[in-house]
Formats: C-alpha cells, structure tokens, sequence
C-alpha cells in the first residue's frame, strides 16, 4: 500500500519521459515501455484510491459516501485507461509504422462504444474521482491544502498537454507519496490503541 503511493505517479513520470523520447510516437520499444509504465502506475492507483479512502476516516453518512462515490469513480476511470494502454499496446505489436497504428486505432475507436468508454468519458472518471476524494480530504483537514491544490494543479497541465505528463506527475507525487507513510503510520497507532484496548 505504502509503496503504491510513491509508486503510481513515478509509474506516470517514466511514462511522460518515454514518450517525450518518441517523438513518431510509436511502434517501437518506447511505445510498448511507455505504456507498460503507464499501465502499472494506473493499476497502482487501485491501491492508492482506497488508501485515500481509509484516510477520511470516520465521518458522517454523506461524507463516506461520497468517498465511496469518488473511490468507484477513481477505480472505473482507472480501469479505463488500463483498456486503454491495453489495446494501444496491441495495436503498436500489430502495426509496422505510425501509418499502420493509424488504421487500426481507426478501426477500433469507430465502433460506438470504445471512444467513449476507453478514450474520452472513462478516463476522465479516475481524475474526478481523484480530485473529488483529495478535496474531500483536505475539507475535512486530514490532508494539507496544499497536496488537494497539487493534484489539481497536476491535473490541469496534463489536460492542457500531454507532453506536461512529467510535470503533472511530479505533483502527484509530490501530493500523494508522503500519504502512504501517514496512512501506514495510522493503521499501525489504529492497530496499538486497540491491542492496548484489549489487554
């Protein structure tokens, strides 16, 4: 758990670097390890969604369901983009040439539900999921303003450029590496109140 934290966004770094690297953008070894670190530090994330959840702590009925809310969101659109590298890895395996990829990213996103659900719409639900749950966390002061603003911030540059990944993800990491060692450090004093409790 611990390690997914600082782990995801270093994931989404690697990534970013790659594919500045690739400036054709595929096919080739840098689109297939682009998009392998891509796929790992997503998958990643599904550790660190109910992470943050755990890190509310306890809270009112509308306040847990809105983490619960933000925590499925965040791990749909994770999953999303884990299809997404998916089939942009088998389509770089499976073309020649850029021209090639193409055709094929054509021929897979014209059918009516892969645009939407794999490029546009999914995708978006694990970065609202993830803005909702931080925010909802620094409202209650269990995490510093300032990680919320972070991976807003974060957010933002990827939105307006891909090639600002490196940088949205230097946020990230810098917002959510240190909550696996606070959330790790809860559990463990949650885990000694109630051996004491016990005894």
């Amino acid at each position: 758990m611990r390690g997914a934290f600082a782990g995801a966004p270093l994931c989404l770094l690697a990534y970013g670097l790659v594919r500045l690297s690739d400036p054709g953008h595929g096919p080739g070894v840098a689109w297939t390890a682009g998009h392998l670190a891509l796929a790992l530090g997503v998958a990643l994330f599904g550790a660190v969604f109910p992470g943050l959840r755990r890190l509310t702590g306890p809270s009112a009925r509308a306040g847990r369901w809105g983490a619960g809310v933000a925590t499925g969101l965040g791990l749909a659109g994770a999953a999303a983009v884990i299809v997404q590298a998916g089939i942009d890895l088998a389509v770089g395996f499976g073309s020649a040439d850029r021209a090639g990829m193409d055709r094929l990213f054509e021929q897979i996103q014209s059918r009516p539900w892969v645009e939407p659900v794999v490029y546009s719409v999914g995708p978006m639900l694990f970065y609202v999921g993830l803005l909702w749950i931080v925010g909802q966390l620094a409202v209650r002061r269990r995490i510093a303003v300032w990680r919320a603003v972070a991976v807003l911030a974060g957010t933002g540059v990827m939105a307006v450029s891909l090639d600002l990944i490196p940088l949205g993800a230097l946020l990230f990491s810098a917002a959510l590496s240190p909550l696996g060692r606070d959330l790790a450090a809860r559990e463990c004093a949650a885990r000694a109140d109630l051996a004491y409790a016990g005894a």
